[in-house]
Parts: C-alpha cells; structure tokens; sequence
C-alpha cells in the first residue's frame, strides 16, 4: 500500500501538469493562427473549432505590458479557482490533482502558465474540469493496473527467493534436528553447514557445535554406564574375595608374633575399607557417592596411615614420604572418605615420580584457619602436562600416566565437594605438584552438604 501511495500520488499530480501545460499549448498555437490573420480578424466559426481543438472557454494573452483577449466563446460566468503553472511547489501539485478527482461536479478553472518559445509574456486560459478530472481517473486506472502488476511479479520473486534462500534451508535445518533427535548418538545424523545465506550457516554451524558437543557427551555418559554396571559385577564378586581375606586377617590378629600384630591392625582396616566400598557400589547402584557421615578425629593418625600404606608400594630410597601435621590436629569430615582423597592425590604423586626414574619427595601438610582446614600434598615430580591441567577434573581426559583413566582426581574432587570443601591445583611446573584441599569450618556447610 505504501509503495501504491508513493508510485500513485506523485504520478497523478505529474500527469495534470503535464495536462494542463498541454492545454496552454493548444491554446498558445490557436492565438498564432489568430494572429497570422490581417486585422486579427477570423470567421467565429474558425475561432469556435480552435477552442474547442484546445478545449477552452477562452485565451488571454499577455505582450508588451498589454493584456489582450485573443479567443473566447460564450461561457459560464463563474470562475471556480485560479492555477498557476509557473513555479508550482510539488505539495501545490499533488493537492490540487487530488481535488480535482474527488470533485465531481464539472467547474469552470483559470490557467496560468509562460507562453513556450517566447510568444508572450503570460497566457491564460479557461477551461472545464470534467475532461481533466475523466482523463485523471483513466490514467490513475491505468497507473494502478500497472503497479498491480509489478507489485505481484515482485511478490513472486520475492517469494520465490525467501523460499529458495529461507524456507528450504529452515527446513533442511529442521529436518537435520529432527533425524538427529531420533537418534543422537550417531555422529553421521550431525548436520553439515552449507547455507547459502550467512547467518543461516552461522546457525548451522552452531547446531553442528552442539550436537558434537551432545554426541560426545552421550557417548562418554554410555561409557560410564557401563563402567558402572562392570564395575557392580567386579564388587560384587571383589566383595566375597575380600571377605575372605578379612577372616584370616582377624586371625592374624590374634597372633602372638610382634611383627604380625603390628602390620595386622593396618591390614584388617584396608580390607575393611574395601568391603565396605564394595558394599556402598552395590548398595548405591550408580555413579554417585554417598553421602559423607561426618566426625570429628585426629588427622595425624588418617595420614600415617595413608603414607604407611604407600611406603609398602616404594623404595623408601627413592621416594620419601613425611607429613608435616600439628599435633592434635581435629577435623570434622568423613574420616573414609577423606582417607579415599588423601590417597588417591599421594598415589597419584608416587606414580608421576616412579615414571621420571629420579628420586623424589612427597609431603602432606596441614593447617587450621579461621574458617577452613587446609591440606596440602606437595611432590617434586615433573608436574602436569598442559592436557592435563586443562582436563584435570573431566573423567577419562585428565589422566597423565600411560593407561590411566583420571578418575581418581575426579573422584576426590567429588568426595571433597561433597562435604562442601573444594579440591584445588596450587601449582605444577617442573619443580613439583601441589594440590590444596579445603573443608570448612562452619559446622551449617557441613550439615547442608552432608544432607
């Protein structure tokens, strides 16, 4: 409608211009013929056919300063309204061609315009409005079909190309996502960009992003499911294995020998560790730990025991192993699951200084703040790759030693935000390794996150 509006208005107002200074002309030729007669005398009939050629009442031309009647023929006494054509404005146009239409009873109009090739000073003529305002509404008629007309073949075009370059890659788009749904675990439904249009292959290629992303989130949480339900099998048999174990390790506690009672207090809490954990898998029957029971024990005592374990699985001259604990020391947290995190970070350090084949050292240290305890396990190891830094705590990515699975460092990380602590990486560079880990103090974060 807008584009009618600006195509039509200026249009019509052009066209009765154009009329009108069609008019003045005729009427400009008739005073010729007038005046190319001696004595500027001419039979009325001869001067009604040039009016009525010009079609109008009468011609006044104006030469010299003189204002002079060239042709008239009898004509209604009553002017309607005066146009002057010399230097109309487009607003003076426009209004007056769309007056023109709308009044539809015939009046009687004055013209004024220059006189073309210099034959006067100013020629004015009279004239009906009835032929104009029919000759305005057949070119308007005409102007209207014609814009319909390009306004439709423009529409087809213009629907032909939102279809060729919109709707059909929308829909390619649409059917992409939903083959993918049916199926997102296989990578082959992942949609490819080929979008004519940029932003359109920009959304391709953000959906090509995410459905990789989900792909391979499925296909790791599948692994996972797997591993978990293996891992219910291992514990279940692991369970009967370990209970085993446990009987004749209560019988070698009884035994008067002083090494043997020495080593079997140790031995009889490994293996009471493993059953219990082996009972927590099936019991839990998913990859989730539960929740923490927190008491309140003195730390030394966990970390001897941890560094114990530990020294059984090195050379103590290759790799010493000291903490660094004030004594009495108490903590509140889950004395298990702590004791599972401590040894996962030394087991983890021990590892990394066995592959450099140097000697080394590793140290647990622990302090009281006012809001949170601190412990730290240092090493002198050769530090993390930056693979690993960047997937630290992402199952079956941050693992560093040739057939790890780095889960250890997730589970820890876990089992430390579970009592609504943090596991974090202090630093790792070729001097050595250190993690932090922090519990809190505040006895309401214990509560919440044991809950």
């Amino acid at each position: 409608m807008l584009a009618e509006v600006l195509i039509f208005v200026p249009s019509v107002a052009r066209f009765r211009e154009d009329y009108l200074l069609d008019r003045l002309e005729r009427a400009q030729i008739a005073s010729l013929a007038l005046l190319a007669t001696p004595d500027d005398m001419v039979a009325p009939e001869l001067e009604a056919e040039l009016l009525a050629n010009a079609e109008v009442f009468n011609v006044v031309l104006r030469r010299d300063e003189v204002r002079q009647l060239i042709l008239s023929r009898p004509m209604p006494p009553e002017i309607y309204g005066t146009y002057d054509l010399r230097d109309p404005s487009a607003y003076e146009l426009i209004r007056d061609a769309l007056w023109n239409i709308v009044m539809t009873e015939d009046q009687v109009i004055r013209v004024i315009g220059n006189p073309v090739r210099g034959a006067g000073e100013v020629i004015e003529i009279t004239m009906p409005t009835g032929p104009l305002r029919a000759a305005l509404i057949d070119y308007g008629i005409r102007i209207l079909i014609l814009s319909a007309v390009i306004s439709i073949f423009t529409a087809a075009l213009l629907f032909l190309a939102v279809r060729r370059f919109l709707v059909k890659p929308m829909r390619r788009v649409v059917d992409h996502m939903t083959a993918y749904a049916e199926a997102p675990e296989d990578a082959r439904r992942i949609i490819i960009p080929d979008a004519g249009v940029r932003e359109l292959r920009d959304a391709e290629a953000a959906l090509q992003s995410l459905q990789t992303q989900l792909t391979t989130a499925l296909k790791q949480k599948d692994r996972l499911a797997q591993l978990g339900s293996a891992v219910a099998k291992i514990s279940h048999d692991l369970r009967n294995v370990l209970t085993v174990a446990q009987l004749l390790a209560d019988r070698m506690e009884r035994s008067e020998d002083p090494t043997v009672q020495k080593a079997a207090p140790k031995l009889v809490r490994s293996i009471s560790r493993a059953v219990n954990l082996c009972e927590g898998t099936l019991a839990f029957g998913k990859a989730e730990e539960l929740p923490p029971t927190l008491s309140r024990f003195n730390l030394a005592p966990l970390i001897d025991d941890v560094l114990d374990s530990e020294a059984l699985a090195c050379d103590p001259s290759e790799i010493v192993l000291r903490a660094e604990i004030p004594p009495g020391l108490m903590i509140r947290a889950d004395s298990e699951q702590l004791y599972r995190v401590i040894t996962n970070l030394v087991r983890n350090a021990r590892q990394a200084i066995e592959a450099t084949g140097q000697p080394g050292e590793i140290c647990v240290l622990a302090r009281e703040e006012d809001a949170e305890w601190v412990v730290c396990i240092r090493d002198s190891g050769p530090g993390l790759p930056p693979k690993a830094r960047e997937n630290l705590f992402t199952a079956f990515q941050g693992g560093v030693r040739k057939g790890g699975t780095g889960l250890g460092l997730v589970i820890a990380a876990e089992l430390v935000r579970g009592h609504g602590g943090a596991l974090d990486l202090v630093r790792s560079d070729e001097s050595g390794t250190e993690f932090a880990l922090r519990l809190p103090r505040n006895s309401a974060i214990l509560d919440a996150a044991a809950e």
